[in-house]
């Protein structure tokens, strides 16, 4: 009966909170050897240092934390070089892992990717899914390269993709799916059964980074789009339009069917407004906006917010 191969020495590279299951899971399994996260960054009106929610966690857990600008300079790999990690796995870090760096550990670096590759490669996976629509996606666990996430995957596991998920309820179902999946393939990789296959030619699309600008609404496009946009940008940086002049978040909205009476009305405009929601006319179809939240007050259901603002006539538009 041959013995069970020996726990793998870790480095984890990872920053904000998708991170922090991953990181959880390995520390009560594995031993990690050192955790590399981005630098603390000043935040807030205070602009006041804020340390990545992977750093407080690896401090809380005693783990050692190395904190490079860049992977680029001969200090930051000679630090690599210097903490002998059988593996790096790498999680929403934020820098880029030159070829040099990816050299450095032993069995290589190993990520925990946001989409079923080679579908979603890029910065934004989560919410590039939710804006196409999709109605799957998952965790794929891949061996690093120098192309943006265009390495041989190791193991991928899908996930539906609700009607009600928005950005926030997605990431937090993959950030534990990827900790599961991370933690059942490291064993597999020290014992030598964990295959590598290479991404297909077909099906590449890019999650290109998420520009702020795209939170505006376009009540000319339809209201399925817009209530995609809803979803995929809560909570970052949550779709928006104007009421009043002001800036008016819209945290949840369902598309509805138009009612044939609709087509004088231009889109953006309030077509019922009451306890179910408000509806608003688009290029096609109706938005029944459930929860929105006017600059510098707190988000409230709709019913509520009907409390305070009349939108008899009302028409609602982009800055």
């Amino acid at each position: 009966m041959s013995a069970a191969p020996s726990p793998l020495k870790l480095g984890f590279a990872g920053t904000p909170d998708f991170a922090v299951p991953a990181l959880l899971k390995l520390a009560g399994q594995q031993h990690i050897a050192a955790v590399f996260t981005q630098p603390d960054r000043p935040a807030g009106r205070g602009q006041t240092l804020h340390l990545s929610p992977v750093k407080r966690r690896a401090l809380e857990l005693g783990l050692a934390v190395h904190q490079p600008e860049t992977f680029k300079s001969a200090e930051a790999l000679e630090l690599l070089r210097s903490v002998q990690v059988d593996v790096l796995v790498v999680v929403a870090y934020g820098l880029i892992l030159p070829a040099a760096a990816l050299e450095i550990p032993k069995r290589g670096c190993i990520n925990i990717h946001a989409s079923l590759l080679p579908r979603w490669r890029g910065a934004a996976p989560i919410q590039r899914a939710l804006l196409a629509g999709d109605a799957r996606t998952g965790i794929t666990i891949m061996r690093m390269e120098a192309g943006l996430d265009t390495g041989p995957m190791l193991v991928s596991r899908e996930v539906k993709i609700e009607r009600r998920d928005n950005a926030q309820s997605l990431h937090d179902r993959l950030a534990s799916l990827g900790a599961e999946l991370i933690a059942e393939s490291l064993p597999r990789l020290a014992a030598g059964t964990l295959h590598e296959v290479a991404q297909p030619a077909e099906g590449v699309t890019y999650a290109a980074k998420i520009d702020k600008s795209e939170a505006m609404i376009d009540w000319r496009r339809s209201a399925g789009e817009i209530s995609l946009k809803v979803r995929a940008f809560n909570p970052w940086p949550m779709a928006e339009t104007r009421f009043k002049g002001e800036q008016l978040r819209i945290w949840e909205a369902e598309p509805l069917e138009a009612p044939a009476a609709t087509g004088a009305s231009a889109p953006g405009s309030v077509l019922t407004a009451g306890r179910e929601g408000i509806d608003v006319i688009c290029g096609s179809g109706v938005l029944r906006v459930l929860k929105l939240q006017l600059a510098g007050r707190k988000s409230l259901p709709a019913e509520e917010f009907l409390r305070g603002q009349r939108l008899d006539g009302t028409r609602f538009a982009a800055a």
